[in-house]
């Protein structure tokens, strides 16, 4: 159990600093520093810093697979869950509105500072991403099944540039340190990317809240 424990308490560690910085930032001594836990219990655990992002990125894929399957709950009609997505990439992702901290997502930053060398670590993002296009690749599919878009777009393709345009905003938030354009850009821009015809415009409260 102490041996679980102590791996868990890494992955989470390097978790927390790779949100609070980057994948470059962040080496294994301050990932030990921040533990507790010596380079040889690092090492015990994880063979180098890709080998644990790699397994972090599985770990917070876990973690983000709950809200997702709530997101995108069957129980909800297409477009809740269209709202569902917007109010946790407004809340969870871009932070509070108040607050300086935009949270962002390391894991799409990181894809674009590694080197083309960490091949390992360019398989753990791509795993990732592959995933999570397929939960917008359903809701498309579902939101054509239903006649709420305008044309009946190749929904592989519409699926790829959700992602791309949501990581996209996050990305130029984190840049300009404000998220005030990007709160008025997430939905309205994503109503457009996908051609939701205009009278489902902010047509239903999502059901989706941090923490559910």
């Amino acid at each position: 159990m102490a041996e679980l424990e102590t791996r868990e308490r890494i992955l989470e560690t390097a978790l927390e600093l790779i949100w609070q910085s980057n994948y470059n930032s962040v080496g294994v001594n301050e990932i030990c520093k921040q533990t507790g836990v010596s380079k040889g219990a690092f090492y015990h655990h994880f063979e180098s810093k890709a080998s644990l992002f790699c397994e972090a990125t599985r770990y917070y894929w876990t973690a983000i697979k709950h809200d997702l399957d709530a997101i995108f709950s069957p129980l909800n009609t297409p477009i809740q869950q269209l709202e569902n997505l917007i109010a946790f990439l407004l809340t969870a992702k871009l932070g509070d509105k108040d607050a300086d901290e935009i949270h962002g997502c390391p894991f799409f930053t990181a894809g674009a500072q590694i080197g083309i060398d960490e091949k390992e670590v360019q398989i753990a993002l791509r795993d990732i991403s592959e995933k999570a296009i397929q939960y917008d690749f359903a809701l498309v599919k579902a939101l054509q099944a239903g006649d709420y878009l305008v044309d009946k777009e190749d929904p592989e393709l519409l699926a790829r540039l959700i992602y791309q345009f949501i990581h996209g905003v996050m990305s130029f938030s984190q840049l300009c340190g404000d998220t005030d354009y990007s709160r008025q850009d997430m939905p309205r821009g994503l109503y457009r990317l996908i051609g939701l015809k205009r009278e489902f415009w902010f047509a239903t409260t999502p059901t989706w809240k941090i923490g559910a």
